[in-house]
């Protein structure tokens, strides 16, 4: 077998709408012009998925979306002024900058930007 790419991630969520408006409204991504219920980025739609609906338990993703911003510190004020509360304060990996805060329905996101090159093991 051979993967090409990741084409999607599902996210849960309670309420597609809400969650469309927040990704959309809040973190300023598109949504699809292909599918309801979803949003885009440059190289991965977001799909927005009510597990609830599927007599699933609605269980947060706390393992955590990573959004790679061009300035960690400058996107995490942007989001502080719109409302939004981080999980502590920005942390450097000694290869990238990461701040952690939820969405409405209590998935993790992660403001990311590597500054150290990749090195191959």
């Amino acid at each position: 077998m051979q993967v090409e790419q990741v084409d999607f991630v599902s996210i849960p969520t309670r309420d597609t709408a809400r969650a469309v408006a927040f990704y959309r409204d809040v973190l300023g991504l598109p949504e699809s012009g292909f599918s309801q219920g979803e949003v885009e980025t440059t190289n991965l739609t977001l799909s927005f998925w009510e597990p609830e609906q599927d007599g699933l338990e609605f269980r947060p993703n706390e393992a955590g979306v990573a959004l790679r911003v061009p300035d960690v510190a400058v996107a995490r004020r942007e989001l502080e002024e719109k409302g939004i509360e981080f999980m502590g304060d920005t942390h450097d990996s000694s290869v990238c900058h990461m701040g952690f805060f939820k969405d409405p329905d209590g998935n993790v996101l992660i403001l990311h930007r590597r500054y150290a090159p990749r090195i191959p093991r």
